[in-house]
């Protein structure tokens, strides 16, 4: 590609996000001084958006916990990614879910055995 544009596949999708807007910012006069205003606004956005304040992404479907992070985390998100961790360990998430899990296939089954003796009508 050529200009300014930079394709996805180079960067992460927030990275592409932030050099796009970064561009527009320095376009004029005007949007400079709006950024300059804005400059928290922005710096909030970005940490919310930045995947090494997270760690990284719970992987359900086994016993324990178990913190999927990014091929390229740093210091930041491997920090992160064992805070988690100790978090869903803490607050007994997993196990959260299998009660929520039990519970909904038990009304599901309730429900079934309630729709079948109508039938049997």
């Amino acid at each position: 590609m050529t200009g300014t544009a930079k394709p996805v596949s180079d960067e992460g999708l927030v990275e592409t996000v932030r050099y796009l807007l970064k561009e527009s910012l320095k376009s004029t006069i005007t949007s400079q001084v709006g950024f300059l205003l804005s400059k928290r606004a922005f710096a909030d956005f970005k940490k919310r958006l930045d995947y090494s304040e997270y760690g990284g992404a719970p992987l359900l479907g086994v016993k324990g916990v178990c913190i999927i992070g990014h091929g390229s985390s740093n210091a930041n998100a491997l920090k992160n990614a064992i805070r988690v961790a100790a978090e869903f360990a803490e607050r007994r998430i997993n196990q959260k879910i299998e009660h929520e899990i039990a519970g909904r296939r038990s009304m599901a089954a309730h429900a079934e055995t309630a729709d079948h003796g109508r039938h049997d009508d």
